[in-house]
């Protein structure tokens, strides 16, 4: 009946999906994307993600308190050692840039799929007729929306606390703020995608990732030569400087000497070095990840 129905330009029934086909890769990582994000949201580590970024918000509403009662004046002339501008440039450079954004993508990106290893979780993934790098993708796109919604609008607190302290200026700061809040989300982005390569390669990722931000980077960036071009927060100076005084203050002074021993490399170099870390970290990641047999403990 079906044969003749088909001779005669009737349509054909739908073909049927076969068990082995697979979905699209964006479709795959956009389905695991959706069931991640929630589960990241309440999960344990958005309680230290909260720690890590409420300190500077505290540190911040401490200092206008202090402003408030009349502690100190709110007011500074204009040969003053530093202004809300240069309080605010600094505070972004050493809670944010240099705590809050590697210790958030050392503990999410290390965890994208020691996670679910950990939990035992990780077969319901890889069972399922879809990549594995989707599976790696849609996490690391969950972690980027869950940081975000957390660092930036702290990040935009610190701001409105802080920038009108000490003769600073919301309207003449307001662009710069625009800026660190997209060099937050580079940041993110390119923590993230170093230390998913390292939890896809190493076991007990977390110890790695600790020496690597507290003692590498530093390290490398007061060592001449060209070890530095070997870091991520190399690159990100080279974005930064906006966000530190520039003028006669002590940490203009300390900005000037960076300078002038070539450690801040241009906004092109800078751009071009954290977009090849992002991009090879993360088809790395997606590589081992394809490749490399997770054993469940018992």
């Amino acid at each position: 009946m079906t044969e003749d129905a088909t001779r005669q330009g009737a349509p054909a029934p739908p073909e049927e999906p076969r068990v082995g086909d697979t979905p699209p890769f964006v479709q795959s990582a956009l389905r695991v994307f959706d069931l991640s994000l929630s589960q990241m949201l309440w999960s344990r580590r958005t309680i230290f993600m909260l720690l890590v970024v409420g300190g500077p918000v505290i540190v911040a509403f401490t200092l206008r308190a202090l402003v408030l009662v009349g502690l100190f004046d709110g007011d500074v002339d204009a040969g003053s050692l530093m202004s809300g501008a240069d309080l605010f440039g600094l505070m972004f450079w050493v809670f944010y840039l240099g705590i809050s954004v590697p210790l958030l993508g050392l503990f999410y990106g290390t965890a994208l799929i020691a996670d679910e290893v950990e939990d035992k979780t990780i077969t319901y993934f890889f069972t399922r007729p879809i990549s594995r790098g989707a599976v790696l993708v849609g996490k690391y796109l969950a972690y980027l929306v869950c940081t975000g919604l957390v660092v930036l609008p702290s990040l935009m607190i610190v701001f409105f606390l802080v920038m009108p302290l000490l003769g600073g200026s919301i309207g003449a700061g307001f662009p710069d703020l625009l800026k660190d809040l997209g060099l937050l989300a580079v940041g993110l982005a390119v923590y993230g995608a170093v230390f998913a390569l390292v939890g896809a390669a190493l076991k007990r990722p977390l110890l790695v990732g600790l020496v690597f931000i507290f003692g590498w980077e530093p390290g490398m960036l007061v060592v001449p030569g060209y070890m530095k071009r070997f870091t991520v927060r190399y690159y990100m100076q080279g974005l930064a400087p906006h966000s530190m005084p520039a003028d006669d203050s002590v940490l203009g002074s300390v900005l000037a000497f960076l300078q002038s021993a070539e450690v801040i490399p241009s906004t092109a170099m800078s751009l071009t070095g954290l977009a090849v870390i992002l991009a090879g970290g993360l088809a790395l990641a997606i590589w081992l990840v394809e490749r490399r047999e997770y054993v469940l403990e018992q």
